[in-house]
C-alpha cells in the first residue's frame, strides 16, 4: 500500500472519529452544560499525565524496536510487563492520595481515574504494538471504534440519567473495545510469544530514557493548561476551553496521520543507513503537515464565533482562545514530522533536547501567563512554546539530514488559503446581512464546504506537487490531474 493511501485511510478513520466526538461533545454541553464538561476534562487531563508515569517512553521504544523486525515478541512482553507493573505503583499512591485527588477534580472520581488509566495503558501498549509492526491503517481504523462507542454508550448514559458518571463509564467502554480490537491483529501478526531477556528490557529501556519527555511533551501540548487552569478558573470556564482545544486539534488529523505512517518507514530506512531516502520523506511530510491546518486557521478566524454557538450560548466566549489554539496547532503540525524524523532515526537525545525546550517553556509561561491573564494566557503559553521548540528542532535535524525546506508548497498553501478566506468572508457578509438560511449550523456546515471546495480548487491548480501526490493516490485516473 502506498504511503499516501495509508495516511488517507488513517486521516479519515480519525476524521470520522473525531466528528463523532464533536457530535458527541456538542451533546453533552447542552445536556449538562460547561461545567460537567469541564470536570471530565480535567480528570481526563490528570489520567494523560498518569499515563506518562505509567509508561515513561515506553510507547515510542516499543513502536521503535518491534519495527525493527527482530525479537518482536520479545519486545512486547517486555513492554508490557514493565508498564503494568508502573499501573501497580500509580494506582496504589491514587489510593493512598484519594481526598486530595477529590479535592482537586471537584467530583469523587477516584477510582474511575485508576480504571480510565488502566485502560489507557493498555491502548497505548496495543497502539505502540500495531505502529511497530507496520499496521498504521488498522490503528486508525481503530479510533473511530473507541471515539463511536465511547459518544454513544456516553450519549446512552446521559440520556438514562448517569450525569456526569455516564462520562467515565462511556470514555472506560470506548477504549475497552479498542483495546480488544487491536490486541486480534496483535495476536495475528505477532511472531509465536517467547520470554524475554535482559537485553530486551535494557535496550526498552534506553530509547525510553530519552523518548519518556516526548510523551511529555504531547501531554502538556494538550492539557497543561487545562491542569494549571483548574487552579484559577472554573469548571465552567474549562469546559468552554476544552470545546475550543477539540475544534483546534480537529485540524492536526492529517499531521498527525502523517507523522504515524511515516513513522515506521523512516525507521526501516534509517536501519538501512538510505539517508536520502529519509531525506525525501523529511521534505514531503513537511509539504503536507500544515495542508488542513493553514486554511483552518482562517476558517477559525472566520467562524470560530458561530461554531463554538453551536456548543451553546455559553461557548462563544471562547473565540479568540480558538484562534491562539489553531495557531498552537498549526505550529506543533511542523514540529511533529521533525520530532518524528530524529525518532525514526534512532536519535531520541536530540528529541529529547527539543521537548526540553517545550516543557520548561510551557510550564513556566503557563504558571505565569494564566495567573496575568487567565484563559487566554493558557493559549498564549501553548502556542509560544511550541513555536520556540519548532525552531530547536528544525535545528537538531538540518544537522543530521541534508534535505530542503519545501517553502514553495507551504506558500502555495497559504496564498490558496487567502483566497479561500476571501470567499469564506463574502459568503459569511451575505448571510449576516440578507439571513439566507438563518440558521447557525448551516450556515456554518455551508461555508466550511464551501471554503474547503475553494482551497482545494486552487491548491490543484497551482500546484504540480499536490495534483501529483492525489493522481498517485486515488483509485482511478482523474485526467485534470495528469496535466502539469
Amino acid at each position: 500500500m502506498r504511503l499516501g493511501q495509508t495516511s488517507i485511510i488513517y486521516f479519515l478513520s480519525k476524521l470520522f472519529a473525531s466528528g463523532l466526538g464533536f457530535l458527541a461533545t456538542i451533546y453533552i454541553a447542552r445536556t449538562l452544560g460547561a461545567g460537567p464538561l469541564g470536570v471530565y476534562n480535567v480528570v481526563i487531563g490528570l489520567v494523560s499525565w498518569l499515563a506518562i508515569a505509567g509508561k515513561v517512553g515506553l510507547s515510542g521504544a516499543i513502536s521503535k524496536r518491534v519495527s525493527e523486525g527482530e525479537d518482536q515478541s520479545e519486545y512486547a512482553l517486555a513492554g508490557a510487563a514493565i508498564i503494568l507493573s508502573l499501573f501497580v505503583l500509580i494506582a496504589g499512591s491514587l489510593v493512598l492520595f484519594r481526598t486530595q485527588v477529590v479535592d482537586y477534580v471537584g467530583y469523587p472520581a477516584t477510582g474511575y481515574i485508576i480504571v480510565i488509566l488502566l485502560i489507557v495503558l493498555l491502548k497505548s501498549l496495543v497502539n505502540a504494538l500495531l505502529v511497530g509492526l507496520h499496521l498504521v491503517h488498522v490503528s486508525g481504523v481503530l479510533s473511530p471504534i473507541r471515539t463511536g462507542s465511547r459518544a454513544l454508550f456516553q450519549i446512552a448514559l446521559l440520556a438514562a440519567g448517569a450525569s456526569t458518571a455516564g462520562l467515565f463509564l462511556g470514555h472506560i467502554a470506548g477504549f475497552g473495545l479498542v483495546t480488544v480490537v487491536g490486541s486480534y491483529f496483535i495476536a495475528r501478526n505477532l511472531p509465536d510469544l517467547s520470554q524475554p531477556e535482559r537485553r530486551h528490557f535494557e535496550r526498552l529501556v534506553d530509547f525510553a530514557k530519552f523518548s519518556w519527555l516526548g510523551s511529555l511533551q504531547s501531554q502538556m501540548f494538550s492539557y497543561t493548561d487545562i491542569i494549571v487552569l483548574r487552579v484559577f478558573v472554573s469548571s465552567g470556564l474549562i469546559g468552554v476551553y476544552a470545546a475550543a482545544w477539540y475544534i483546534a486539534e480537529f485540524l492536526i488529523l492529517f499531521s498527525g496521520a502523517l507523522s504515524s505512517t511515516l513513522f515506521p518507514e523512516m525507521s526501516s530506512l534509517s536501519a538501512e543507513e538510505d539517508s536520502k531516502a529519509v531525506a525525501r520523506l523529511v521534505e514531503q511530510s513537511l509539504s503536507f503537515g500544515g495542508l488542513f491546518l493553514i486554511p483552518g486557521l482562517f476558517g477559525g478566524a472566520l467562524l470560530g464565533e458561530r461554531i463554538l454557538r453551536i456548543y451553546g450560548p455559553a461557548f462563544p466566549k471562547g473565540t479568540t482562545v480558538l484562534t491562539v489554539l489553531i495557531v498552537a496547532n498549526l505550529l506543533m503540525g511542523y514540529q511533529n514530522q521533525l520530532l518524528n524524523m530524529l525518532n525514526a532515526v534512532d536519535r531520541p537525545d536530540l528529541a529529547f533536547r527539543v521537548n526540553i525546550v517545550f516543557v520548561g517553556i510551557n510550564i513556566t509561561l503557563n504558571v505565569v501567563l494564566i495567573y496575568l491573564y487567565g484563559w487566554i494566557g493558557a493559549a498564549i503559553a501553548t502556542a509560544a512554546s511550541v513555536a520556540a521548540s519548532l525552531v530547536v528542532a528544525y535545528y537538531h535535524v538540518d544537522a543530521i539530514i541534508d534535505f530542503e525546506l519545501p517553502a514553495r508548497e507551504i506558500a502555495k498553501q497559504w496564498f490558496a488559503a487567502v483566497l479561500m478566506a476571501g470567499v469564506v468572508y463574502v459568503g459569511l457578509w451575505i448571510e449576516t446581512t440578507y439571513g439566507l438560511l438563518n440558521h447557525n449550523a448551516a450556515t456554518v456546515g455551508l461555508l466550511v464546504v464551501l471554503g474547503s471546495s475553494t482551497y482545494f480548487a486552487i491548491l490543484l491548480a497551482i500546484s504540480v506537487e499536490f495534483r501529483a501526490v492525489v493522481n498517485q493516490n486515488v483509485p482511478f485516473d482523474l485526467p485534470v490531474l495528469l496535466s502539469d
